[in-house]
């Protein structure tokens, strides 16, 4: 399995005149308009790294890195970039290492404007995400459930046999369903679920408590479509993850069954910003900052109290909600959000796991393709879940996958 090259795509800006090429020597160059697009096979995902950190060097503007899977994989060179599987030696610097300072380095590049508005930031934000598409094994198509748009997310060879109701994230402000799906998929590949990742309505045109209403009608539409709750299980980052919590208090408060487990990435739970790490992890931290926060609290909250349960779940009383695996970095204003999510769940009697990353940035799972500590977690979760699914399964006596 770990013997399969893998073919990558990646996109930089602008033309790669000979000189520049000689640097690519084994990727075949496609001239797109302004852009051009580097194909080539990789033995593994740790080569991609060389390759990104020549794209850095050279000072060339990455636009994309995509990977996908040729069928006919032996026709393609691979890139001769062997990684010793050995500690790496004193004075070098591992590939993980590498991984997540090249990551660091194009986050930066791309992070949103401080002082910038709401339309400039959904603007930037489009133009990044649609620059991502989906894997060509994932479809999606536009549904609705309990009235709230839905993305509704397959994975070609994997049978769904679970659901899982995907929350993407964006500060109740930014995002949507369909720039969320490629993560959401993952959750799905690994849990043999059909997604739906909620395209829930946004502030400052639609504050609180409009996202938290949608997300339960959402949820209830699939009890209401009888699907067992022991068969769903809630996901989200972000504010996604906050509003996966919402949800479960939500659910729980209106006497609603609850799903048998929930998954929360870099959750945003704390919209007072009162977590110490809002400031200790500013520097470390490309992509938020207190100041890019403070403008869409006040746009979400539109006069409510941010410290109300629902609005930000740390203060929520988490007695009764499924098992819960919470996932973060270091590298994030949001840590201490993940941490002391976990301490109030503990405390209410939850059963809680947290993983915290090392040196990893905000929602890293979503960067699968550039770091390898994105599928180890991806993978981690994908087990946490399908366990509690299946073990819904077997006490319900269906066959067990």
């Amino acid at each position: 399995m770990g013997d399969d090259p893998l073919l990558y795509q990646i996109r930089v800006c602008g033309h790669l005149g000979p000189t520049l090429l000689t640097a690519f020597p084994e990727f075949a160059p496609e001239q797109q308009g302004t852009e051009t697009v580097l194909t080539g096979l990789l033995p593994d995902a740790s080569a991609l790294y060389g390759v990104l950190a020549e794209v850095e060097a050279l000072g060339l503007d990455l636009l994309e890195v995509r990977r996908v899977r040729p069928r006919l994989a032996q026709d393609l060179p691979v890139r001769p970039i062997v990684r010793p599987n050995h500690p790496t030696p004193e004075g070098e610097r591992s590939v993980s290492t590498e991984q997540q300072d090249t990551l660091d380095a194009i986050l930066r590049r791309s992070a949103l404007p401080v002082g910038s508005d709401v339309s400039e930031q959904r603007r930037l934000l489009h133009e990044l995400t649609s620059a991502q598409p989906l894997p060509p094994d994932v479809t999606m198509t536009s549904t609705t459930l309990g009235g709230v748009p839905v993305a509704a997310i397959t994975v070609d060879g994997v049978e769904p046999r679970h659901v899982v109701l995907y929350f993407h994230g964006g500060v109740y402000v930014l995002g949507d369903a369909a720039s969320a799906a490629g993560l959401a998929s993952q959750v799905g590949r690994r849990t043999s679920a059909k997604v739906y990742s909620v395209d829930y309505r946004l502030a400052p045109e639609h504050p609180y408590p409009a996202a938290v209403d949608d997300a339960l009608a959402a949820y209830e539409a699939l009890l209401y479509d009888g699907i067992a709750p022991s068969d769903i299980v809630l996901a989200g980052e972000s504010a996604g993850g906050g509003l996966v919590v919402a949800t479960l208090v939500n659910a729980r408060d209106r006497g609603l069954p609850l799903p048998a487990a929930a998954y929360v990435m870099s959750p945003y739970v704390d919209l007072t910003l009162a977590g110490a790490s809002i400031d200790t992890k500013r520097e470390a931290d490309p992509l938020l900052s207190r100041e890019l926060l403070a403008p869409r609290v006040t746009d979400y909250t539109a006069g409510q109290d941010a410290a109300l349960g629902l609005i930000s779940p740390v203060f929520a009383d988490l007695s009764g909600l499924p098992p819960l695996i919470i996932q973060v970095g270091t590298h994030e204003v949001l840590l201490d959000d993940a941490v002391r999510l976990a301490q109030q769940a503990a405390a209410a009697d939850v059963e809680v796991t947290l993983e915290i990353t090392p040196r990893v940035p905000h929602v890293f799972q979503a960067y699968q393709p550039l770091l390898d500590e994105a599928a180890v977690a991806l993978d981690r979760a994908g087990e946490f879940l399908s366990a509690r699914l299946d073990s819904a399964d077997s006490a319900t006596g269906k066959p067990v996958s």
